[in-house]
């Protein structure tokens, strides 16, 4: 006989709600749609201030980082619901790929070397923005890129594509041949294309003889990426909620205040069935997205299938709510001062993100294949 699982608690507790409050405050006064409109046009998105507001002000940085390291001690719970925040305005903001992946890289790492032990004080503290050097898109269970090749020394050479936030990094976490280092950002070379999502864009990494400082052998690398990725696709799901339910909001607003035939577009049959659906559809993702924080939180067993769960249904619900929000609001949601554009190519670009649904939906069936306990 096995013990039966805990339930999952998916409502959200009153140290959660504090945060989000604290959290929503600071996006609507620093990173409302004209501010995210004029910084995403500029082609370097990342605000520097209100980065160290988040991360040092409120202390979001270091949610996952244990106290003795320099962190809040919280867990998966508080970040999913900083990410939440962050999807709902779009922020340009390096939060899941340095709060949550790099961190969760370092963690998996042995924190008690002085070189983690330190990178992960100035993560937590703000100082200092990590990313890893590693395509967005990769999913957890898939295989890693080739490596770097490590001349010796840390002497490393390499390219690697599609890496995110990497303009705005001080540090890159990069897998090499020997195992992970970390590298300045400014000793390695970037090039930038266009990126479907401005918001959140992607560079292409160069490494040439970049010099790095090694934390981890090859072994200890592999297990702590496949960690982090694991706990990224979980708390992406948070985003593509957050996402999901600015649309739903901006949306049944609009067409409230919208008139025709003297009285609100609202009220027609068609839009409400269609809002209703996608009621429910956001409703549904908010208890996905709660059950895979609450399981990496716990470190259920289950989680990663939790996970896959959620980033099935997430990315789904958080296209499908973009788009309704463009097409309900006619013309208006055409235009680039209007930041539908903006909620949908993230969306677009969050299925995409450590997995497409088709991937994690071949996880759901190969959990479904495995015998019972």
């Amino acid at each position: 006989m096995t013990a039966e699982r805990a339930p999952f608690d998916l409502l959200y507790s009153e140290t959660e709600e504090e945060l989000r409050s604290a959290v929503r405050a600071l996006l609507a006064d620093r990173c409302d749609a004209a501010a995210v409109l004029a910084r995403a046009e500029t082609g370097r998105p990342h605000d520097p201030q209100l980065w160290r507001t988040l991360a040092a002000g409120i202390g979001a940085a270091g949610l996952l980082v244990p106290e003795k390291l320099g962190g809040q001690g919280a867990s998966h719970r508080e970040a999913a619901v900083v990410l939440e925040e962050l999807g709902r305005s779009v922020a340009p903001l390096p939060y899941l790929t340095s709060s949550v992946l790099a961190t969760e890289i370092l963690l998996g790492c042995d924190t008690s070397t002085p070189e983690v032990a330190a990178l992960l004080g100035e993560l937590a503290s703000g100082r200092q923005i990590c990313v890893p050097a590693l395509p967005l898109t990769l999913a957890p269970g898939a295989p890693l890129p080739e490596p770097a090749r490590d001349a010796g020394g840390g002497v490393l050479t390499g390219r690697v594509t599609s890496v995110a936030d990497a303009g705005a990094a001080d540090v890159l976490l990069v897998i090499a041949d020997t195992g992970l280092h970390a590298v300045p950002a400014a000793s390695a070379g970037l090039t930038a294309p266009v990126p479907l999502d401005l918001t959140r864009p992607l560079a292409g990494v160069t490494l040439d003889a970049s010099p790095g400082t090694r934390l981890a052998d090859p072994a200890t690398a592999r297990a702590a990426v496949a960690g982090a990725l694991l706990s990224g696709a979980g708390l992406l799901a948070s985003e593509q909620l957050g996402l999901a339910e600015w649309c739903l909001t901006e949306t049944v607003g609009y067409v409230r205040g919208r008139h025709q035939f003297n009285r609100p577009v609202g009220s027609f049959q068609a839009l409400k069935h269609r809002l209703a659906r996608l009621w429910l559809d956001v409703a549904s993702a908010r208890a996905a997205a709660r059950a895979a924080a609450d399981a990496l939180a716990t470190g259920a067993p289950d989680a990663p299938l939790t996970v896959a769960v959620a980033q099935v249904y997430c990315s789904g619900v958080a296209v499908r709510a973009a788009e309704e929000c463009v097409q309900l609001h006619g013309g208006i949601g055409m235009t680039w001062e209007h930041p539908a554009h903006l909620y949908l190519k993230r969306a677009k670009a969050d299925s995409l993100t450590l997995g497409t649904a088709g991937h994690h939906r071949g996880l759901v069936a190969d959990f479904a294949e495995l015998p019972a306990p």
